[in-house]
């Protein structure tokens, strides 16, 4: 699975401090040392899993004996999907040198035979307990397989065939669930690592102590424990959703569902409009047998018409606006009596993690649960989410936020109703949904500050729209890298890298020195011990080419052949031949940046869709649609001005829609100009700029992009306040001035006055 961008550098920023650290790592007693830790914290989405597997690779290629990773979490969903995806599914790939195993599985063997990494994976349940000697939790017992020795104690030794040790990493997924109690076990097993993943930075008073340590012997600061993926590469890179549109309804149910239902049938309708291969699902969250209005158990002694618990009624209701009762999953334990049963086409799933697998095999599209929907559960074409009254707490609600926020396709889509989450709460009272908003808004806006937000209150049947419809249709073309020029000299580049097949030389690294500092003694005095150690895993050439060019050009990467002999060369992270293949691989991204050229395809065209609006809006009259909103003061004199003119002009939203690529490798991959306008077989893309950007800008931005056929043509406008000259310097405070591309230069043309800017940004 190729990786993002800001996912590489996260787990290339675990690895490389590891292999650091373990230069120069801490000692509590001899033999036992500090260990290393970090968490990557992220939100939802973010792709923790993939970033995690990465890291322990390159872990792996930089320590001198293949490592064991033990591989935990909570949930028994979520361990079970880990293991699938490192062993045989989207994630396999990006650990070749691993073997992955359940941790039950391992024998003795795995730990002796170190040709591999190994990886363990396995529940917090599986050894969370303080009696060992106690229970039925496998792992400490000894098994036929486990030659007399139990597992838990194989996992603190993990000696080789060769009489080595072992380093063990631990990786412990949702690391804000971790008690004191499973980190004294953990602990027991001395490990050299412990990486952790989480939105929150709590630990454990124990991991307190050793950070604390870190921190005063070794000079580390609360940053170089953390390793923080920024929201707004998350979101830019289309993971996740754009948009959350919360809405208080202070009316029956049946009037929520009603604007659930409606809004879901237009995501339909945009879905096949554009082609997509999903259709929206939704959640329904309420309490199971528990009577919302007086706080009694429901009656399981009636006939089910007669039934008045909360999924009950979502479910009939659903039913009577003719959703299909076999799209409907009720996912919760809700209790029924042989002598009224269920009707047949009632898809009751009461068994939790036990009936998981058989309710993710129906692929259900309406979801009725009471929070205990597992947490593994978090399809990304969920869109819609009803939360009832008594579950709407802030706390719940950012959580079910959490199961709604993956954008599908992994890319943002040109109707923002697809980039859009859902949400209507049921309420008794404005004041307490005014509460819960505000609270789930500070929360948001702290832990989500790139996504946009709408609140609205609705005690009627009207239902309030985050979103704005074009009043007319307009059509735009696809803007992409045609890399056909660069084809041919990559190639030459690649023949002419060496081939390490039968070199034992320069694919050897040298031998490191360990430093291994100790505190002694309540005056903590430090001492220093050098410990020799080997040479580093093998890693293939393959391998280092493919990381290094997709940071360089990600787009190149699928210019290479690599099913080329020198590509399966197996080398030393440390070696020679490691810098000559990132010597070549920078050399392809410069051919690839080069040689490649931006095209536009006027016969490939979008269709522009609905828009979201959020905060104050602004109506227009020549635009494509009715108002638009989040502007800033330039922005909107702009747009006022535009408005006179005669061509039909549109807000582009700021990430997501109308996107042009870019080449020069300096900064973002792509932009999106602030207004599009249709002129006569031209269609402008004009971004306004603030005096801090416009000299970087404008050599960034200002190209011209060929057409692959006939068609109109794409031209971009770049305009800043103030008058500049050519190398970016201000001239005059007043006016303003229009950067344009001519004879291949990039050419400030100044103006007096907006509207005579607007006629210069629209001049062909």
């Amino acid at each position: 699975m190729e990786l993002k961008t800001f996912q590489l550098e996260a787990s290339e920023s675990i690895a490389n401090r590891y292999e650091t650290y373990m230069k120069e790592p801490l000692l509590i007693r001899k033999g036992d040392i500090v260990p290393f830790y970090q968490n990557l914290s992220a939100i939802t989405g973010a792709g923790k899993t993939i970033v995690l597997a990465d890291a322990i690779e390159q872990i792996r290629a930089v320590t001198n004996l293949e490592p064991v990773v033990l591989w935990i979490s909570k949930g028994k969903v979520v361990v079970g999907q880990t293991l699938e995806n490192l062993s045989n599914g989207k994630y396999s790939e990006n650990i070749p040198n691993y073997v992955v195993k359940p941790l039950l599985d391992c024998t003795e063997h795995n730990i002796l035979d170190d040709n591999k990494g190994l990886i363990l994976v396995a529940t917090v349940g599986k050894f969370n307990q303080k009696d060992k000697g106690e229970g039925d939790r496998k792992i400490f017992k000894t098994g036929l397989d486990n030659a007399n020795q139990s597992l838990w104690d194989m996992l603190k030794k993990r000696i080789n065939y060769q009489g080595k040790k072992r380093e063990l990493i631990i990786v412990y997924d949702e690391g804000h669930n971790l008690s004191d109690q499973q980190l004294d076990l953990l602990l027991e097993l001395k490990p050299e690592g412990l990486i952790a993943a989480s939105a929150t930075t709590k630990v454990p008073k124990k991991l307190e102590n050793y950070i604390n340590r870190l921190k005063s012997d070794n000079n580390m600061e609360d940053k170089d424990l953390v390793v923080a993926i920024s929201n707004k590469k998350v979101v830019e890179s289309g993971l996740i959703k754009q948009h959350i549109s919360i809405g208080g309804y202070l009316t029956p149910m049946e009037i929520a569902l009603n604007g659930l239902l409606a809004d879901m049938k237009e995501v339909e309708i945009s879905c096949e409009k554009y082609g997509c291969d999903f259709r929206p699902k939704a959640i329904y969250v309420s309490n199971t047998n528990i009577l919302a209005q007086t706080s009694e158990m429901d009656d399981i002694l009636v006939p089910f018409r007669e039934r008045k618990a909360r999924p009950i009624q979502i479910w009939k209701y659903l039913v009577e606006k003719g959703v299909n009762p076999n799209e409907i999953a009720v996912y919760c334990n809700l209790k029924f009596d042989k002598k009224f049963p269920k009707p047949e086409n009632f898809n009751l799933f009461a068994g939790g993690e036990n009936d998981y697998d058989s309710f993710i095999e129906g692929n259900y599209r309406h979801i009725i649960f009471n929070q205990s929907l597992q947490e593994g559960w978090d399809d990304p074409s969920c869109y819609f989410a009803y939360i009832d009254k008594d579950m709407g707490s802030v706390t719940q609600v950012t959580q079910v936020i959490g199961r709604v926020l993956r954008q599908p396709g992994v890319k943002h889509y040109p109707d923002e109703k697809l980039n859009m989450a859902n949400f209507y709460i049921k309420t008794d009272e404005k004041d307490v949904f005014k509460m819960i908003i505000e609270e789930v808004k500070s929360t948001l806006s702290i832990e989500m500050p790139e996504i946009n937000i709408t609140y609205r209150i609705s005690s009627g049947a009207s239902n309030g729209k985050a979103t704005v419809g074009p009043r007319l249709i307009k059509e735009l073309p696809d803007v992409a890298v045609n890399s056909h020029d660069a084809v041919m000299d990559i190639e030459k580049l690649i023949n002419t890298m060496n081939d390490y097949s039968n070199d034992a030389i320069n694919t050897v690294g040298s031998g490191t020195t360990i430093k291994a500092i100790a505190t002694v003694g309540e005056n903590k005095k430090i001492k220093e011990v050098e410990v020799n150690t080997g040479h580093s895993n093998k890693v293939s050439v393959r391998w280092v080419f493919k990381r290094e060019l997709s940071k360089l050009a990600k787009g190149a990467t699928t210019l290479c052949d690599y099913s080329l002999s020198k590509f399966d060369a197996l080398i030393e992270y440390s070696s020679n031949a490691t810098a000559h293949i990132k010597d070549y691989a920078k050399k392809i991204a410069e051919v690839y940046r080069e040689k490649s050229i931006i095209v536009q395809n006027p016969l490939d065209t979008f269709e522009v869709g609905e828009i979201f609006v959020n905060g104050k809006e602004y109506e227009f009259t020549n635009s494509v649609h009715p108002k638009y909103s989040d502007f800033n003061d330039f922005e909107l004199k702009f747009a006022q001005e535009l408005d006179k003119c005669d061509y039909k002009w549109m807000r582009n939203p700021k990430s997501g829609f109308f996107e042009i690529p870019l080449l020069d490798g300096k900064g973002t991959d792509n932009f999106n100009p602030d207004f599009i306008v249709w002129g006569n077989d031209v269609i402008y893309a004009l971004d306004t700029k603030g005096d801090h950007l416009i000299q970087t800008d404008s050599e960034r931005k200002l190209f011209s992009i060929d057409k692959a056929c006939d068609g109109p043509d794409l031209e971009i406008r770049l305009i800043s306040e103030k008058k500049y000259n050519d190398k970016g310097q201000v001239i005059d405070i007043n006016g303003y001035t229009v950067w344009k591309i001519k004879q291949g230069k990039v050419q400030p043309v100044h103006c007096d006055a907006l509207d005579e800017t607007i006629k210069i940004c629209i001049d062909k």
